[in-house]
C-alpha cells in the first residue's frame, strides 16, 4: 500500500474519532438533535475539498469548538452550583422543599432558565413574608407594651427578642404570628372596654355623689389610656367611690331618681308607667332600694338606646308641635297687628311651613314605627298610648281648644254688645283727640234719626231684663256751662229745672229694642 493511502486512511480514522468525540460532547452538554445536525453540517463543509479547507485547519477548528464547549460546560456547572446554594438558603428560611436537579449532568439552557425563575420566585416570597413579619411584629410589640405583657413563650421570645433575619418565615409561623396578634388585640380591646366602663362608672358616681371638681382633677391622669396600671388605678377609684356611695345612700338614690326622671321624659313615659316603679316613691334608703334603682336606670338606658332613633323623631315632632301651637296662639292675638318690624309676615310663613311639615313628619314616623313593631313584635307607645293615637289626640285637643276659644270670644262679644246696649260704650276716639274738640253744652246728638236732648244729672235707665232702675253716677254740666250740680245717687230725689219737666226720661224704645244714649255733653250714662 502506498504511503499516501496510509495517510489518507489515518486521516479518515482521525476525522471519525474527532466526530465521535464531538458527539460525546454534544451529548454531555445536552445539545438537542436539531443543533447537532447543524453542527455536523458545519463539520462537513470544513471537510469538503470545495471549501479548500486543509486538514490542519479542520483540526484547528474542531479544537476551537471543543474548547468553547468545555467552557460552556464549566459555566453551566458553576451557575447550577450557585443556584443550588441560593435555593438551599431560601428554602431553609421559608421552610420549603429544595429544587430537584441532577448535579452530575450538565444542565441545558432551558433547565437553567427554569431554575433561575424558581429562585426568583423564592426571593419574592421571602421579601413578602419578611415584610408581613416586620409589620405584625411592630403591632405585637405595641400591644404587649399597652398590656404590660412580657413574652412568656419561646415563640413570643423568637418574635420579639431574636434577630428578624433569623426568624423562620414559614406559612405555619406566619399563621401563628397572625393568631398571636389577634389574641393580643382582643385582650387590648377587652382592656379598653373595661377601662372605659370603669371611667363611665366613675363619672356616674362623681355626679351622684356630687364630687367637687378639684377632687375629680386629681384622678384626671388615669381618665385616658388602657394600660394595666391605668386599669388598676381606675378600679381603685371605683372602689373608693362605691364605699363613699354606701356612706351617702340617700343622696345617691335621690341623684339616681333625677336621672330616672330624665329617662322617663326621654322615653315619653305616661304617669301610670312612672307610678308602676314603686321603689321610686319609697323613703327606706337601703342597699336593696339602691340596687332596684340602679337596675331600673340600666333597663331604661338600654330601652332608650334601643329606640333612640324613634324617640328622637318623636321629640322632633313634639318640638315642631309646640312651635306650631305658639304660632297658632299668636295668630289669634289681636295685638299682633301692631307689629312694625316684619315679624308678623315671618311668623305666618313659619306657621304655614309647619302646617306642611308636621303631617309629613308624622307619616315618616308612622312608617318607622310600623317597621319597628313588626321587627320587635311589640307596640311602640308614647305617654302610654300608640304614637299615631297620641298625635290624633293632640290634633283633636287643638281643635277643641280653638272651638272653645271661639265660643269664649263669641260670648265675650255678646256680653259686650249687651253691656253697650244697656250702659253705652266708651268713646272710640283716643283721648288726645277728645281734648282737641271739647264738648259744647247745649248740643244734641242724633241716634237712629231720633234726637235726644240734654237730660238731668240723675237720669235713669229702665232695662228690659228686670225692673231695677240704674242711676248714672256721673255728673253733667248744666246748660249754661257753669259748675255741675251735685246730685245724690242714693236719695232718689231729683233736681227740677224750669222748662225741663220730664226731660230725664231717656228710655226710648225703637222698633221693640232699647236705644241707650251713649254720650251726652262729653260724659257717659
Amino acid at each position: 500500500m502506498r504511503r499516501s493511502e496510509v495517510v489518507a486512511e489515518e486521516s479518515i480514522v482521525c476525522l471519525q474519532s474527532a466526530l465521535n468525540h464531538l458527539r460525546e460532547i454534544w451529548e454531555l452538554i445536552g445539545i438537542p438533535e436539531d443543533q447537532r445536525l447543524q453542527r455536523t453540517e458545519v463539520v462537513k463543509k470544513h471537510i469538503k475539498e470545495e471549501g479548500e479547507t486543509t486538514i490542519l485547519q479542520l483540526e484547528k477548528d474542531l479544537r476551537t469548538q471543543v474548547e468553547f464547549m468545555r467552557k460552556q460546560k464549566n459555566d453551566r456547572k458553576q451557575e447550577l452550583k450557585v443556584l443550588q446554594e441560593q435555593d438551599q438558603e431560601l428554602c431553609e428560611i421559608l421552610c420549603m422543599p429544595h429544587y430537584v436537579t441532577d448535579s452530575a449532568s450538565v444542565p441545558s439552557l432551558e433547565e437553567l432558565n427554569q431554575f433561575r425563575q424558581h429562585v426568583a420566585t423564592l426571593r419574592e416570597t421571602k421579601a413578602s413574608r419578611h415584610q408581613e413579619f416586620v409589620n405584625i411584629k411592630k403591632q405585637i410589640i405595641l400591644c404587649m407594651e399597652e398590656l404590660d405583657h412580657t413574652p412568656d413563650t419561646s415563640f413570643e421570645r423568637d418574635v420579639v427578642c431574636e434577630d428578624e433575619d433569623a426568624f423562620c418565615l414559614s406559612l405555619e409561623n406566619i399563621a401563628t404570628l397572625q393568631k398571636l396578634l389577634r389574641q393580643l388585640e382582643m385582650r387590648k380591646s377587652q382592656n379598653e372596654a373595661a377601662c372605659e366602663g370603669l371611667r363611665a362608672r366613675i363619672r356616674e358616681l362623681w355626679d351622684r355623689l356630687q364630687i367637687p371638681e378639684e377632687e375629680r382633677e386629681a384622678v384626671a391622669t388615669v381618665m385616658t389610656g388602657s394600660k394595666a396600671k391605668v386599669r388598676k388605678a381606675l378600679q381603685l377609684e371605683v372602689d373608693r367611690l362605691e364605699e363613699l356611695k354606701m356612706q351617702n345612700m340617700k343622696k345617691v338614690i335621690e341623684a339616681i331618681r333625677v336621672e330616672l326622671a330624665q329617662y322617663w321624659d326621654q322615653c315619653f313615659y305616661s304617669q301610670e308607667q312612672r307610678q308602676a316603679f314603686a321603689p321610686y316613691y319609697s323613703e327606706d334608703y337601703t342597699e336593696d332600694l339602691l340596687q332596684l334603682h340602679d337596675a331600673e336606670v340600666v333597663r331604661l338606658r338600654n330601652y332608650y338606646e334601643g329606640h333612640k332613633e324613634l324617640f328622637e323623631g318623636v321629640q322632633k315632632w313634639e318640638e315642631n308641635w309646640r312651635l306650631f301651637l305658639e304660632f297658632e296662639r299668636k295668630a289669634s292675638d289681636p295685638s299682633r297687628f301692631t307689629n312694625r318690624g316684619g315679624n308678623l309676615l315671618k311668623e305666618e310663613k313659619q306657621r304655614a311651613k309647619l302646617q306642611k311639615t308636621l303631617p309629613k313628619l308624622e307619616e315618616e314616623l308612622k312608617a318607622q314605627i310600623d317597621m319597628w313593631e313588626q321587627e320587635h313584635a311589640q307596640t311602640f307607645v308614647v305617654n302610654g298610648q300608640k304614637f299615631m293615637e297620641y298625635v290624633a289626640e293632640q290634633w283633636e285637643l287643638h281643635r277643641l281648644e280653638k272651638e272653645r276659644a271661639k265660643q269664649e270670644r263669641q260670648i265675650k262679644n255678646r256680653k259686650q254688645t249687651e253691656t253697650e246696649m244697656l250702659y253705652g260704650s266708651a268713646p272710640r276716639t283716643p283721648s288726645k283727640r277728645r281734648g282737641l274738640a271739647p264738648n259744647t253744652p247745649g248740643k244734641v246728638r242724633k241716634l237712629n234719626t231720633t234726637v235726644i236732648s240734654n237730660a238731668t244729672a240723675n237720669s235713669s235707665i229702665r232695662p228690659v231684663f228686670g225692673g231695677t232702675i240704674y242711676r248714672s253716677p256721673v255728673s253733667r254740666l248744666p246748660p249754661s256751662g257753669s259748675k255741675p250740680v251735685a246730685t245724690s245717687t242714693c236719695s232718689g230725689k231729683k233736681t227740677p229745672r224750669a222748662g225741663r219737666h220730664g226731660a230725664n226720661k231717656e228710655n226710648l224704645e225703637l222698633n221693640g229694642s232699647i236705644l241707650s244714649a251713649r254720650t251726652f255733653k262729653g260724659f257717659q250714662i
